[in-house]
């Protein structure tokens, strides 16, 4: 499955939840644009066949969550990269791979 279908899949599914308790198809649309990752949107589609909510509001909560989730994980994952890059350096420093 390609990148591209795997997104509109996982966009389809969304759509289908959020219209199916009752929201309008652009709450959908403006929530995969903000995800914007399919794993993310499988996520919140998850959450709303489980969850049920009633109100927008708890629906956009939710989608700034997992979003505010997702950002801090790949904060995480650069600052580690960058850890690891420095202390190369301090261990081996500045010489090529050639060198050792």
């Amino acid at each position: 499955m390609s990148a591209n279908q795997d997104w509109r899949d996982a966009c389809d599914a969304l759509r289908t939840a959020v219209v199916s308790l009752g929201f309008p198809e652009e709450l959908a649309v403006a929530i995969s644009k903000n995800l914007g990752w399919p794993k993310a949107m499988r996520r919140m589609t998850s959450w709303l066949y489980d969850v049920k909510p009633g109100r927008a509001e708890l629906v956009v909560d939710e989608m700034l969550a997992i979003r505010e989730e997702i950002l801090t994980w790949k904060a995480k994952k650069a600052s580690q990269e960058t850890n690891m890059a420095y202390n190369e350096l301090l261990n081996y420093g500045l010489e090529s791979d050639e060198d050792r």
